[in-house]
């Protein structure tokens, strides 16, 4: 079994690791920066998709949501709660008026 000291190559190497994982989540876990503050309603739901969701499931950091059929209230859900490296979005980033309205633009198109 190979062991090495504490500061050789291997932990350097599990260090570096490390900090891409947490520079990555961190970045890929942020919302976009461009998320109104509190008392913002939104336009409609494709606006909410280009400004937000767009952020991550257009440039393939999530998955590919639209086209799929996803229900509605499967979408309210997850958005709401997060689902594994999606991070919830609370009411005063995304109103429920305007996460219906999203929830129908996604499943739609």
């Amino acid at each position: 079994m190979k062991t090495t000291r504490p500061g050789g190559a291997t932990s350097g190497l599990m260090l570096a690791i490390a900090t891409v994982i947490v520079i990555t989540a961190n970045s890929a876990w942020a919302a976009p920066q461009d998320v109104p503050s509190r008392g913002f309603v939104w336009k409609d739901g494709a606006e909410v998709y280009a400004k937000v969701c767009g952020y991550c499931h257009d440039a393939q950091i999530g998955p590919q949501i639209r086209g799929r059929s996803l229900p509605a209230a499967y979408i309210r859900t997850i958005v709401r709660n997060g689902h594994r490296a999606m991070p919830a979005f609370r009411s005063s980033e995304i109103d429920d008026e305007s996460l219906i309205k999203l929830a129908e633009y996604i499943s739609k198109n």
